[in-house]
């Protein structure tokens, strides 16, 4: 399958915003993904490609892929490209439960190492 020629459509990374861009090209592939906008075996651009229609440096495009590609999100077939792989339903549900909290631990100041205390304390239970 090919990328949909509205990838990445009309969204641009927010230069202004506190969270890295890398970040927020990660999140929005990840909420494509999801919501089955990037249906599994989408091809996704070429990271040189990608970066030049973003107008960021291709390490920025090549660091989110190489986080959602350890978060099983795509792979990255050589020469094939990077494609988005099938995900299961629950972790679909709860990537956009995680980025939800992401979002409110960051608009409340929460350091990553708070969030991420506060995550563990929470499902321990305590």
């Amino acid at each position: 399958m090919n990328a949909p020629a509205e990838f990445p459509g009309t969204w641009k990374p927010n230069a202004a915003s506190s969270v890295p861009l890398f970040e927020q090209l990660r999140l929005q592939v990840i909420h494509l993904a999801d919501g089955g906008k990037l249906p599994p075996g989408t091809r996704l651009p070429a990271v040189r490609a990608l970066a030049e229609r973003l107008d960021v440096a291709p390490h920025t495009v090549a660091r989110a892929y190489k986080e959602l590609e350890a978060a099983g999100v795509v792979a990255t077939r050589g020469r094939n490209g990077t494609v988005v792989c099938a995900r299961d339903e629950r972790l679909g549900g709860l990537s956009a439960a995680a980025a939800d909290y992401a979002a409110a631990a960051k608009a409340q100041g929460a350091s990553f190492a708070e969030a991420v205390q506060l995550l563990a304390a929470a499902y321990d239970g305590g």
